[in-house]
Formats: C-alpha cells, structure tokens, sequence
C-alpha cells in the first residue's frame, strides 16, 4: 500500500484549517485516512504547526513520502 502525510482542508471559504494525516494515496483528499498526526493554521501570524513527530518519525521509517503541499511547509516541521 502506498502512504502518503498530507494535508486534510477543512474550514470555511477564505478560512482554511489543515489537519496533517496518514492516508493511502489512492483515496481522496477528504477520504479516509489512517491517522490523524497533527494540524496546520495558516491564517495565525506566525502558522501555526503542530505535530506528533514520533509518529511522523515512524511513518517516514516505514515507506510514507510527504505531499507537495508539507513540503512546503517544512520548514515549520
């Protein structure tokens, strides 16, 4: 199975919330997912990041690749 960390939109028009999970890559953005392992604000000054980096750390050992969109934020990881 290919696993991929990506973002979850939620939030209303203009006002969006991420949160960062754990999902099989042929399901959709907003299918399911394995785990939910953290959040991302980007509407707070600073974005506001907040993740669980054991089990980042774990699904990174274990095949996962990060989307384009974590990438992106990475620097915030």
């Amino acid at each position: 199975m290919a696993v991929a960390i990506r973002l979850f939109r939620l939030g209303k028009k203009d006002k969006p919330f991420y949160r960062i999970v754990v999902a099989d890559k042929r399901n959709k953005r907003q299918g399911k997912y394995i785990e939910e392992i953290g959040y991302y604000n980007p509407l707070k000054e600073p974005a506001e990041v907040k993740i669980n980096k054991e089990r980042l750390d774990y699904w990174l050992s274990r095949g996962a690749i990060l989307s384009e969109g974590l990438q992106k934020i990475r620097k915030f990881l």
